[in-house]
């Protein structure tokens, strides 16, 4: 079992597997955060001098723990390396001789010159299972080319929903979602490939492109009418792109409110005051409400202007109709439900002092998953790992 100096005993699903982790940003340790999260023993590793560019995005008492650094890098081990150089070649080799997981998102082609690409760490390890984030899947014209969360949002259609939703021009979400998506992607892809490895005794080259996974992830619903051929050109689910598809306002502010069976909306217009909207053949049957949805949205927020936001709640939570409180960012950090679940923590940095985190929302009767160690600083762990590894510093 792998034990963390820090914390002892990894408790965790994968409490044993040891990842060597060169990826940054936050694609890479989003993935890594929560492969961590489930007990892996993560060891990033980082160049000597910045590392992690994502450190200092932010303002931090340390100056290299920035917030979105902090909540994408707890429960890791922090070493740094110049794998330029050849005694950081000799750690990361044995560093790559010791793991089950070599996870990275840097350009093959450089990792290749660095000379650790799949078949050189293969012939350190033979059944590594080699996990290389990529931009754009091998074969393709793009292969070679860098990417970012905002190119990738733009190529696979995703800033173009704003654009059919509003009519104006084409915007990105305000949330690095492509990056996210693609790191859940690398997610399953780590654990299908460890769950092979534990069959077979084989590791494997495993590539998570973005732009492939996050197409993936975006056209699921909005292939929409170009899925069976010839197509008819309506690309997007005419309920997701339409522009009333929003939280709905009340008389002291807004909620989210989704009737969805055919009883639920029945129930909602006579509670609203209005039972013969149903009784429309517009909106009688799913497929209609489906294809006029613009107009019943725009009725919706007719009838829910005409009471509080505390009404509708209580009303709807009577009568088993889908609806919840809508919150800015602030309210989310004083949500009751999230409160009395414990999600959001206060934790204790030795040197950054006291921070909030997330506790990992996936529920592991017999594996619980933990806070285990803070975000480390740079090379927090160097003199520990390497003296694990027989090397000194």
């Amino acid at each position: 079992m792998t034990t963390d100096s820090r914390s002892g005993p990894r408790t965790g699903p994968l409490a044993g597997v040891r990842i060597i982790d060169m990826s940054s940003v936050v694609l890479g340790p989003f993935a890594t955060l929560i492969l961590a999260d489930l007990g892996a023993e993560v060891i990033k590793v980082e160049p000597p001098g910045n590392g992690d560019i994502m450190r200092y995005a932010g303002a931090s008492p340390t100056g290299d723990l920035g917030p979105i650094y902090m909540a994408l890098n707890r429960n890791k081990k922090a070493v740094t390396l110049d794998a330029r150089t050849p005694e950081g070649k000799e750690t990361l080799a044995a560093l790559l001789k010791s793991a089950d997981v070599f996870f990275h998102n840097v350009r093959l082609a450089g990792m290749e010159r660095l000379g650790f690409g799949y078949d050189t760490v293969r012939a350190l390890k033979e059944d590594i299972v080699y996990v290389h984030c990529a931009g754009f899947g091998k074969g393709g014209p793009y292969e070679r080319r860098q990417a970012y969360d905002d190119l990738i949002q733009g190529a696979s259609g995703f800033a173009a929903l704003n654009a059919l939703r509003s009519g104006g021009r084409p915007e990105y979400a305000p949330s690095l979602i492509a990056d996210k998506t693609s790191g859940l992607f690398a997610v399953y892809a780590t654990l299908a490939a460890l769950f092979h490895r534990a069959r077979t005794g084989e590791g494997q080259f495993v590539q998570v492109p973005m732009l492939e996974s996050f197409t993936f992830f975006n056209m699921v619903e909005n292939l929409y009418g170009e899925t069976f051929l010839p197509g008819n050109g309506r690309l997007a689910y005419t309920r997701s792109v339409n522009p009333n598809r929003r939280p709905y306002p009340t008389k002291n502010g807004y909620i989210g409110l989704v009737p969805y069976s055919d009883d639920q909306w029945a129930r909602f217009f006579e509670i609203g005051g209005r039972p013969g909207v149903f009784a429309d053949p517009r909106f009688s049957t799913y497929q209609a409400r489906t294809e006029h949805i613009g107009e019943l949205y725009a009725l919706i927020e007719e009838v829910t202007a005409t009471r509080t936001t505390e009404e509708w709640l209580d009303l709807m939570d009577k009568a088993d109709i889908p609806a919840m409180r809508y919150n800015d960012l602030a309210d989310v950090l004083t949500d009751p439900h999230l409160a009395a679940t414990g999600f959001f923590q206060q934790a204790e940095h030795p040197e950054a002092g006291p921070y909030r985190t997330m506790r990992h929302p996936v529920h592991f009767s017999a594996t619980p998953a933990r806070l285990e160690t803070p975000p480390p600083r740079p090379g927090a762990d160097n003199e520990t790992i390497l003296e694990s590894l027989g090397l000194g510093i």
